[in-house]
């Protein structure tokens, strides 16, 4: 009860469970795209190369603002995801290799624009290296409020233009048959995946926020083949990791939110994985028990 009241009343853990509640649903919704397209690691490059988007939104603004930091990031996401699109496009460079360039090279830059920025004499930059583990024991209601407009925004896209994503996610090549414009919806649809990777970082970090991205995806995965029902299993799992990993931070001194809202989301996979119907290995295991039994059944009957 006493958690329960915290959890109701206390503003601080309010707040912080809240905004991750926020960010598990709209990074498991439309993390299971990225999971069904196998781009899982996709989610891993666009966080870390939001880190310069961050820093240089700083620099030219003056402003730790949450919308300034959360566009500037949005905007060095969305050209990390340009580029690597072009590169796999127009080289002979595979998706894993792209990935892997754009990601390293991002956020080497954005490493050294931070190390810049905490060599200059000034203290106003103080706080920008939270971007990277997260620090969402720093989360005010303004911030909740910015994340919710961002998420809720690409949630609405999402329905919108379900029909395509679920035709592009399954089968890209008869999509462009009927003459959907495939290359449009690619973009549209990572985009959205770039506002949910930008609204978790000042949470969880942009070492941190693929986990977010994959692990609530892969966990609905194992329980469902229908697409609606792994997209609403997901946003559970992403909330239900959120709400349960920022209340276990509070019970405890040195428990960082971001790190226990991660380490939810795997426990829930591992649960999944095997627990899960049909899918799940316990399951499996039973079912290969089953087999030589009613074998065995089966030619006792003809007997």
């Amino acid at each position: 009860m006493d958690i329960l009241s915290d959890l109701l009343f206390n503003y601080t853990l309010r707040t912080v469970a809240l905004g991750a509640a926020i960010l598990g649903l709209v990074s498991g919704a439309l993390g299971s795209f990225a999971v069904l397209r196998r781009q899982s690691l996709l989610g891993d490059a666009i966080s870390h190369a939001a880190l310069p988007g961050v820093v240089i939104a700083y620099m030219l603004t003056g402003s730790k603002s949450p919308l300034v930091l959360l566009l500037g990031a949005a905007a060095a996401g969305l050209l990390g995801t340009l580029l690597m699109m072009g590169i796999t496009r127009y080289t002979r460079i595979k998706e894993d290799s792209a990935l892997g360039i754009i990601l390293s090279a991002f956020f080497g830059f954005g490493l050294m624009l931070l190390t810049f920025l905490q060599q200059n004499p000034q203290a106003r930059q103080a706080g920008l290296n939270t971007f990277l583990f997260g620090q969402a024991a720093t989360l005010l209601m303004r911030d909740v409020m910015v994340m919710a407009a961002f998420g809720g925004g690409a949630l609405a896209l999402m329905a919108l233009f379900w029909k395509e994503f679920k035709l592009l996610s399954f089968d890209a090549d008869f999509a462009a048959s009927l003459g959907l414009p495939v290359r449009l919806l690619d973009v549209l649809l990572t985009g959205l995946l770039v506002v949910a990777i930008v609204i978790g970082l000042q949470a969880v970090g942009v070492v941190l926020m693929s986990a977010m991205i994959v692990a609530p995806a892969a966990a609905a995965r194992q329980w469902t083949d229908r697409l609606g029902w792994m997209v609403a299993l997901a946003a559970l799992f992403g909330a239900f990791a959120g709400v349960v990993g920022a209340t276990i931070s509070s019970l405890g001194r040195g428990l960082s939110t971001g790190p226990v809202v991660v380490l939810v989301a795997s426990a829930i996979v591992l649960f999944s994985l095997f627990f899960a119907a049909n899918r799940g290995l316990l399951w499996a295991r039973l079912r290969q028990t089953r087999r030589p039994l009613a074998l065995i059944e089966a030619g006792g009957g003809r007997r």
